[in-house]
């Protein structure tokens, strides 16, 4: 059963022709697609070697784990194609192409899943700063990063039962409704909340300048828009019989938000005294411990107006 994806499309030979022409164009961005996952690779390992477990730092830790994964499967891809761009061969079966593909979407998927998940709690803790000190669950990062991570692999079960064991029609439809859930659900609710965000931080006091933490938010949510929301969109209008974006640019820039996420964590943190172990860890710190930090000198915007202790 053939899947459409949008991984990039190796040059093949022409029928009857010893020869193929070697697109430099394709070559080079498979080349880069390669050397952008690897960073990634070592910059989310990072984030989830220094980045200490705790409640607020959850989600962080989960959408660093996605974007590793997703690049991890991002590497093996981008080197098949850029050995069957240059050798105009065939290297592996069309089979575990569509396989990477899968596991691609699921991390993807989950990597989706969680940043609006991050962009909700960090509105509700704004909107309702009470109910976030006092009644707030104590595990509800963790039920919801569970509920997710169920999520992802539910949607992506149910896509690969129907491509490889089904007509073409349900792999279609099953893919089409996957990107309606991400393009018509997921995405709004981030946006709308990050817009919520934004709006009361910039409502606040002058004298008070934006949290590292919101900051990050806000750069997460821009940049998944520009960088990671083309390869759902570009998914979707692919299924419906539109092709609009070359899928190696498209994976090209989902590769590139994954590896500029933890980049952002350590640039937030602004460490720059020396370049360690330790000064990448403090960086990360400065990023998710200021709002406890914030709170106990009472310089929260959100916070500063007086509550019972809980």
């Amino acid at each position: 059963m053939e899947v459409t994806t949008v991984f990039p499309s190796p040059a093949s030979p022409t029928e009857g022709d010893n020869l193929c022409e070697i697109d430099v164009t394709d070559v080079a961005i498979d080349g880069v697609t390669l050397l952008i996952c690897l960073c990634g690779l070592v910059g989310n390992g990072a984030v989830l070697c220094f980045l200490q477990r705790n409640p607020t730092t959850f989600y962080i830790i989960n959408l660093a784990f996605a974007n590793f994964t997703f690049l991890h499967f991002a590497v093996p891809s981008s080197l098949l194609y850029l050995l069957e761009n240059v050798s105009c061969s065939t290297v592996v079966s069309l089979k575990y192409l569509r396989s990477l593909f899968l596991l691609s979407l699921f991390s993807y998927n989950l990597g989706l899943y969680l940043l609006t998940a991050i962009s909700i709690e960090r509105c509700a803790s704004i909107l309702f700063p009470l109910w976030y000190l006092c009644r707030r669950p104590k595990r509800l990062s963790w039920v919801v990063c569970a509920l997710l991570w169920a999520l992802s692999i539910a949607v992506i079960v149910t896509v690969t039962s129907l491509c490889l064991s089904q007509e073409h029609e349900h792999c279609q439809g099953s893919l089409i409704s996957m990107y309606t859930l991400n393009l018509f659900l997921f995405t709004p609710a981030m946006l709308i909340s990050t817009t919520i965000l934004f709006i009361k931080v910039q409502c606040a006091s002058h004298e008070q300048q934006p949290k590292r933490l919101d900051i990050v938010i806000f750069l997460f949510v821009l940049l998944f828009l520009l960088f990671a929301l083309p390869l759902s969109l570009s998914n979707f209008l692919q299924q419906l019989g539109y092709i609009v974006v070359s899928s190696q640019v498209v994976f090209l820039l989902a590769c590139i938000h994954s590896t500029i996420n933890p980049f952002i964590h350590f640039l937030a943190g602004r460490c720059w005294r020396h370049c360690s172990v330790w000064s990448l860890r403090l960086s990360l710190q400065r990023v998710f411990e200021e709002p406890e930090e914030s709170n106990a000198h009472g310089t929260d915007p959100a916070m500063d107006t007086a509550v019972p202790a809980c």
